[in-house]
């Protein structure tokens, strides 16, 4: 009894008091996980899959995995400007000739899907959204989108996980083993040839949140999660291009959260990263593309907080299909 009470109030602690959706390195890669906004902003079928392990060295550290799609919705040739939709003959929109000619999309609309399931210990998440933007042409250099996501999280307990005092522990009957809740998100992103800052909350819909049937321990709930990023485009030479970006992250009641990031990105071949978590890790980042449709990066950690007297680091791997490339776009155009 005493093993369940205490997972019980480890759990109430961690609804209350810390970061409840899972924590991500290479969201420079892919900010569409944090902010639905993103939905459609490519003229193809962006699709990722991901897989995160955290502090590596640590028995039943959190473990991540994800699957996200999104796409425009009209015309598959919605993009006509050579400009925008970078027919091959054009060259690739890493150079600077790009940048210096740049046309905004047309307004659209855009969809998605994303599927997230993170395990820590005994406890396990799904979450699984369904996602919708528009994005606004405001002038010839920018768009700005509004996005949502909504859906469904899981979050479910593993009782064979767990050890007790007692063969059979009174409290077990009244135990909640896997509870579903509505899932809500909103964002908002501007966007152009070298700049880029969003805006997004996860978790809107508050939800009370423990597995115990026991009004004493019954003290959980789901928090609101609060992202603001930005970043500009620099040219070092005309086939390399600097992009440092800013994420700030505030989950109450813990404290704020600033990340420091820098990308260098060499033609549409290589990118080499770094990042700065205040008071949490360093982190080094590399991708590749593969052709003109596939593209791989990986991201470590290196753990600053105390965690790294038993932790290792965290390990982050991602692919990336761009799917219906109709115009042969050599690279993600919208990581800038």
């Amino acid at each position: 009894m005493k093993k369940l009470i205490t997972i019980f109030s480890i759990f109430v602690t961690f609804s209350g008091f810390a970061q409840q959706k899972p924590q991500y390195t290479q969201y420079i890669f892919n900010q569409y996980l944090l902010n639905p906004a993103l939905s459609g902003i490519e003229n193809y079928v962006d699709f990722k899959a991901g897989y995160r392990k955290q502090w590596s060295g640590i028995t039943d550290a959190p473990q991540t995995s994800f699957v996200s799609a999104h796409w425009a919705l009209g015309d598959k040739e919605l993009w006509s400007n050579a400009l925008t939709s970078f027919p091959e003959q054009t060259g690739n929109p890493m150079d600077r000739n790009y940048t210096q000619n740049y046309t905004s999309s047309p307004s659209h609309h855009g969809m998605g899907v994303t599927a997230v399931l993170d395990k820590t210990g005994p406890i396990k998440r799904l979450d699984a959204n369904v996602t919708y933007a528009y994005h606004l042409q405001l002038n010839n250099d920018f768009n700005l989108s509004a996005g949502v996501a909504a859906g469904i999280s899981s979050i479910s307990l593993d009782l064979n996980a767990l050890t007790f005092d007692t063969q059979i522990d009174p409290i077990l009957n009244r135990a909640l083993i896997n509870q579903v809740k509505p899932d809500l998100s909103l964002g908002l992103w501007l966007y152009g040839a070298r700049l880029f800052a969003g805006l997004s909350v996860q978790q809107i819909l508050p939800q009370k949140l423990s597995f115990s049937g026991d009004e004493n321990y019954n003290l959980g709930k789901e928090v609101p999660h609060y992202f603001a990023t930005a970043g500009y485009k620099f040219y070092v030479d005309e086939d390399v291009a600097a992009i440092p970006s800013v994420m700030v992250k505030y989950v109450s009641p813990a404290p704020v959260s600033f990340d420091l990031n820098l990308k260098l990105a060499f033609k549409d071949k290589v990118w080499l990263g770094g990042s700065y978590r205040k008071d949490d890790s360093f982190a080094a980042m590399a991708g590749f593309n593969i052709g003109k449709m596939v593209n791989l990066t990986y991201s470590y950690d290196f753990t600053t907080s105390q965690l790294k007297q038993v932790s290792s680091g965290s390990h982050e791997i991602v692919l990336g299909l761009m799917l219906n490339n109709i115009y042969k776009v050599p690279s993600y155009i919208r990581i800038w």
